[in-house]
This record gives C-alpha cells, sequence and structure tokens, in this order.
C-alpha cells in the first residue's frame, strides 16, 4: 500500500447512489447516480423507489468511480460505506454491497456515520480538519451544529433541529409555491429575483431564553403557508421571487447567527458548514460575511461535494485506515438512526483475526 491509504466510499441514505475513491485527502473519483427524477412526481423521496434505484446503480457507479480513478478493486486498501443515519432500506443496499465487495476483495471494512462523512468531506478541499472544528450541517434530514475534537473519535452535538430541517422547510415551501422538488436550488434561483426584505418572516428559537444552538423552522413554514394561502383567498397575486427570498433570508439568518455564536462561546476561530443546503448561495454569502466580522475563518466545500456522495464516505475511511481505527466486522448493521457520536461501527476481529491500520493480519 502506498503511504496514503486508497479507500472506496459508497453512500446511500437516501435517493443517490455515490461512489467516491480517494487517496489521503486527494479525491480521485466522485461518482453519482441519481433517482431524484424518479421522485418528483411525488414531492418527496420514496423510501421503496429509492431502495430499487440503488439496487439497479450500484454495481455500474462503482465500476464508473473505479475507471474514472484510474484504479483496480484490488488496489484499495479498504471499503467505506454509510451505515447511518439515513433511510432504512436504502442504506441496507450500499451496506450489503460494501460487505460483499470487502469479502471478495479481503479488504477491511468501515462502517461510518452519513453527518461525519459530511465534515470530512472538507479534507478534500481544504486539507486536515483543524482540531478542534466547528460545523455546522444542513440538509434535508438535519440541521445541527457539532464540535469534533478527532473526526474519526469524538463528535459532540451542541444543536439540532427539533421539528423540520432546513431542507425539508425548503421542500416544502417549494411545494406551496409550486416551484417543484427539490426545494432548495429552486427557492435558491427564484430567490436571486426577489427582496429578501419584503417579508417579515419569523426566526424561530432566536429569543433571549429560547436554546443556544437548536433550530426550528416548522413555524417559519407554516408561516409562509399562511401567507401565500392569504394572498391567494384575497384574489391577489402572490410575488413568488419576494416569497422565496424573504423565506432563504430567515433560514440564512438563523442558521449563520447561532453558527457564528457556537464558535464564539467555545472559542473555536473558525467553522466548516456542510450538508446539501451549503450548496445554497444566500447561506454562504451571509455566513461569509458574519464569519469575517468575527474573525472566523471559513470552510466551506463545493457545492457538489455539500449534497449526498461518495466522495464524504470515502474520506472519512481513509481518514480511518490513516489513523488505524479498527474496521467493521462483517456482521455491520444499517441504523436508519444512528447518532452522530457514533462516527463509526467498530469491531476488534475481521475475518477472525486482529487487524492494524492497514488492514494486514495482526
Amino acid at each position: 500500500m502506498a503511504d496514503e491509504p486508497l479507500v472506496l466510499g459508497i453512500e446511500t441514505s437516501c435517493d443517490e447512489t455515490g461512489v467516491g475513491i480517494v487517496r489521503g485527502t486527494t479525491l480521485l473519483a466522485d461518482a453519482v447516480a441519481s433517482s431524484v427524477n424518479d421522485h418528483a412526481r411525488f414531492g418527496g423521496v420514496v423510501p421503496e423507489i429509492a431502495s430499487r434505484a440503488h439496487l439497479e446503480a450500484m454495481v455500474p457507479t462503482i465500476q464508473r468511480a473505479l475507471d474514472t480513478a484510474g484504479v483496480k478493486a484490488g488496489d484499495l486498501d479498504g471499503i467505506a460505506v454509510t451505515a447511518g443515519p439515513g433511510l432504512a432500506g436504502a442504506l441496507l443496499v450500499g451496506v450489503s454491497a460494501a460487505k460483499a465487495y470487502a469479502w471478495a476483495l479481503d479488504k477491511p471494512l468501515y462502517g461510518v456515520n452519513h453527518l461525519a462523512s459530511h465534515i470530512c468531506v472538507d479534507q478534500l478541499e481544504h486539507g486536515r480538519l483543524p482540531s478542534p472544528t466547528m460545523a455546522l450541517l444542513v440538509s434535508g434530514g438535519h440541521s445541527s451544529l457539532l464540535l469534533s475534537e478527532d473526526i474519526t473519535t469524538d463528535v459532540r452535538p451542541l444543536g439540532a433541529t427539533i421539528d423540520d430541517a432546513a431542507g425539508e422547510a425548503f421542500d416544502k415551501v417549494a411545494r406551496v409555491l409550486g416551484l417543484g422538488f427539490p426545494g432548495g436550488p429552486i427557492v435558491d434561483r427564484t430567490a436571486r429575483e426577489g427582496d429578501p426584505e419584503a417579508i417579515s418572516f419569523p426566526r424561530g428559537l432566536s429569543g433571549r431564553n429560547d436554546p443556544a444552538y437548536d433550530f426550528s423552522f416548522s413555524g417559519l413554514k407554516t408561516a409562509v403557508a399562511r401567507w401565500v394561502e392569504a394572498k391567494r383567498r384575497a384574489g391577489e397575486e402572490v410575488p413568488i421571487a419576494d416569497v422565496a427570498a424573504s423565506f432563504q433570508e430567515a433560514v440564512t439568518d438563523v442558521l449563520t447567527r447561532k453558527a457564528v455564536k457556537a464558535c464564539r462561546d467555545n472559542g473555536v476561530d473558525h467553522l466548516m458548514i456542510g450538508g446539501g443546503v451549503a450548496a445554497n448561495s444566500r447561506l454562504r454569502e451571509m455566513a461569509q460575511q458574519r464569519c469575517d466580522r468575527a474573525g472566523i475563518r471559513l470552510r466551506v466545500p463545493r457545492p457538489g461535494l455539500c449534497t449526498d456522495n461518495g466522495a464524504m464516505v470515502a474520506a472519512l475511511g481513509s481518514e480511518m485506515v490513516w489513523r488505524g481505527r479498527t474496521p467493521s466486522a462483517f456482521d455491520l448493521s444499517a441504523d436508519s438512526s444512528l447518532p452522530v457520536t457514533d462516527v463509526h461501527v467498530p469491531h476488534t476481529d475481521f475475518h477472525g483475526q486482529a487487524y492494524d491500520a492497514l488492514g494486514g493480519g495482526a
């Protein structure tokens, strides 16, 4: 094996089959097969459809990643896979595929946490994460503030959404406005033509006595729906761009304000933002402005690495190998509610033996 581990990562937590190949912190391949078009007519992800799409896409996507990276499966030093959280059926497809490849190739297996992978992917663009790392993760299922001393072993939740996640709110508001699915990119594009100060929508959990790092977007989503309904009931035209811009402003205002506060309160001089909503242009702009004023360094991966992908799983898997973390056993299970504190699911033996960091017998 080369000095830097070569790891393949598989991501199937939702509707995208992602396969990435990483050598150390260098991205060699990032292949994605998305089933988003199959879900669009339902206005959201249908778990059974997602699982079947993963089954059909898995082998071709893995082969495409290997071809892009210019490596053979036998060259790999490990196989990493998202073990949770996510949709149970979708996760099972990825975990089963990873176990099959690891067994057939006689390579160590690493079941890793989806949220920790979203943090670790930033290493592929901006170098190794500093310690500690403050991360704001925002996606369709999660809005979390996390503090990590070591991305392979120690991720501590500071706050999370108590109801709708930011990405979920984007999807629901897009549906109210008749913009389609997925909502995030469409609302972002539409908001560029609107006035973010046109409508004063509420900022959830922003009171003096509210939890400092928790999020709530359910009330905001309801406020938007009622505002739009009132306009339509009165026979007035709904200014869709202004609604989108004002809603987006409310979401990004709360996210960035709480993230900067978390950095200040915990003495962390940088902030990493990840997850699908991190691709939002206004979130990036506002975060940069507020971090600059606070003297905080902002790290945000390019948009393609913010959404679910195999590269992020490979990045965390590579870090596991490099740091000598124990591989997972072949009884690894998918866990739809895997807590972020479980960065990976280890085991002390592999093929009945104790294995070291390089995947070789002890």
